[in-house]
């Protein structure tokens, strides 16, 4: 059996293979230019985050060489020193770092200093008001005490200063140890929770121990 396709059928048989050509060449390029299209979004998503991130990372203001005063409400609170002072406002939560050490002079509302702070590191948190002091922190009162321990926190929404570390306390006639401490921000009204010596100094020098103290040590004045 011969069969024989007429001139219009052939044409509409080279229409149809035409037609379907240009149907898959443009499917096919429909997919390339999505393809190229997510590629391009997805590497400026990346670029994008990596700036978020970046920025998230670097500090607002670093300033070298600091000696300030810091007031609350109007009323200067303390006097700040730092090597180094940087402010990450985008961290969780926002602070303030002085990893090259700070220097602190606090006031009373005559302006008048209360006790002085030194530390090798310091971190404050802004929304909290709370100081974090860490390394060889040192405090001085009014009275000539001397503290010393290795962590510090101090939180002026309470005016409280408190640590869970060994802390030493140096007075005119003895030397007092133990571990977990708190105290007003003034440094004059303190409780060391888990005593463990108390040293008194004599005339000519030599310590004395006392090893019966067990009892919490409470300064009140």
């Amino acid at each position: 059996m011969n069969l024989q396709l007429s001139d219009n059928d052939m044409h509409k048989q080279t229409s149809d293979i035409i037609v379907r050509g240009h149907k898959n060449i443009t499917i096919a390029l429909a997919m390339v230019m999505f393809i190229l299209l997510s590629v391009a979004c997805s590497g400026r998503k990346k670029i994008v985050g990596e700036a978020i991130t970046e920025r998230d990372s670097l500090p607002i203001m670093e300033t070298k060489g600091v000696s300030t005063l810091i007031s609350d409400s109007g009323i200067i609170r303390y006097r700040l020193q730092a090597e180094d002072w940087r402010v990450f406002d985008k961290k969780k939560p926002p602070y303030w770092a002085f990893e090259e050490g700070v220097y602190l002079e606090t006031f009373d509302t005559l302006f008048q200093m209360e006790a002085n702070i030194k530390a090798d590191t310091a971190y404050y948190y802004e929304k909290q008001k709370l100081w974090k002091l860490m390394g060889n922190v040192v405090i001085r009162n009014l009275k000539g005490e001397k503290f010393n321990t290795e962590l510090l926190y101090w939180d002026q929404n309470t005016e409280k200063v408190y640590s869970d570390r060994f802390i030493r306390i140096e007075q005119p006639d003895r030397i007092i140890t133990g571990r977990g401490f708190d105290s007003n921000q003034q440094m004059t009204k303190y409780t060391i929770h888990k005593p463990e010596g108390i040293f008194y100094l004599e005339d000519n020098g030599v310590v004395a121990a006392d090893t019966t103290q067990t009892v919490q040590i409470t300064q009140t004045n």
